[in-house]
């Protein structure tokens, strides 16, 4: 029998994130009078060692910190209070190579490139469909009791960083895959527009015109230096993520997407060794494409303007009837009641 071992292994995910996301839960539990130790004694951790370049803490430790904030603070909804004071200082070379580039697109093609440098956990994709755009964060790793508090906080962070780097009110709309938290109410009218929630995956959505807004501090000459660092960065970790980036790439057409033997061609493998590094990374083609395909649909529809017929063809479905049935499996939902 053939050892299929190899084709069995699963690359394991980094679970650690910036240490300086502990410092920010600091920081933030201060309006509350809390001093630093109330939260880092119980962690485990020093403040000195948390602001050293490169500190990282796993996942636990994070999940670990943001119960024990809730509870100092007695504020459930702690990630909108993370988001409000984020800012781009707190993503190293990262973030000044995003807040340097010359559009709200370029900032956030930096982002999308570079955000395994920052953590391998969480990750970004960026999409556009019929004048609307969304900036969608994928869980690598589940992020449990967490998940509220760092997709909030993440989403709010990057409207607020979006408003201060543009000189605009920034609107549009935010999807998160989990159920509407009791104390959600209190805080919508932070949000950057309607929340829905238990929808299919993270994403903000806005008019793609928002891409080509300017931003104020845009030095190329800087950001160019900041790219050069942010790259030497992501070679140290290796290149892992660069498989997925290029199969999505390939896969998508103007019309429908392409099959697995069209893009193993293009990225000249044979189509078993792209399952198997596709494998490797926990994933498959069929699941990157139905990602693909749901992504475009959510635009499609939002966007108003087409039937649900030219919309099933758009994503690569033979008849209305299938693509309604897909529509309903990622948002439970037709296309036509998520419109409404």
């Amino acid at each position: 029998m053939p050892d299929r071992t190899q084709e069995r292994r699963v690359e394991p995910v980094d679970r650690s994130f910036p240490a300086v996301h502990v410092l920010h839960l600091c920081e933030v539990l201060r309006r509350w009078d809390v001093p630093a130790g109330e939260l880092l004694g119980q962690l485990g951790l020093e403040e000195d060692t948390l602001a050293e370049p490169g500190a990282s803490v796993d996942l636990a430790t994070l999940q670990r910190g943001v119960e024990r904030a809730r509870a100092l603070s007695g504020e459930p909804g702690i990630g909108f209070h993370l988001g409000m004071q984020m800012r781009v200082s707190l993503h190293g070379q990262l973030g000044f190579a995003a807040m340097t580039a010359g559009t709200v697109r370029g900032a956030l093609e930096v982002a999308v490139r570079f955000a395994p440098t920052r953590t391998r956990a969480l990750g970004l994709r960026m999409h556009e469909q019929d004048g609307l755009a969304a900036l969608a964060i994928d869980e690598h790793v589940p992020l449990g009791t967490a998940q509220d508090v760092v997709v909030f906080a993440l989403m709010i962070g990057i409207w607020q960083i979006g408003n201060a780097l543009t000189g605009h009110e920034l609107a549009g709309q935010a999807d998160v895959t989990f159920a509407e938290p009791s104390y959600f109410a209190r805080f919508a009218s932070f949000a950057p527009g309607r929340v829905r929630f238990g929808q299919p995956a993270h994403q903000l959505v806005f008019d793609a015109a928002v891409l080509d807004l300017p931003l104020e501090p845009a030095d190329p000459a800087a950001q160019r230096l900041a790219i050069a660092a942010c790259q030497r960065e992501l070679d140290a970790l290796g290149r892992r993520d660069e498989l997925l980036e290029r199969v999505r790439s390939f896969a998508a057409a103007d019309e429908g997407f392409r099959d697995l033997g069209q893009v193993a061609e293009r990225m000249h493998v044979s189509e078993r060794t792209l399952k198997r590094r596709l494998a490797e990374r926990g994933t498959s083609f069929s699941k990157l494409v139905d990602e693909l395909r749901r992504d475009r649909a959510l635009l499609l529809v939002r966007a108003g303007e087409h039937s649900v017929e030219e919309i099933a063809r758009r994503t690569g479905y033979a008849d209305a009837a299938n693509f309604t049935r897909a529509f309903r499996r990622w948002t439970g939902q037709t296309p036509r009641a998520f419109r409404r």
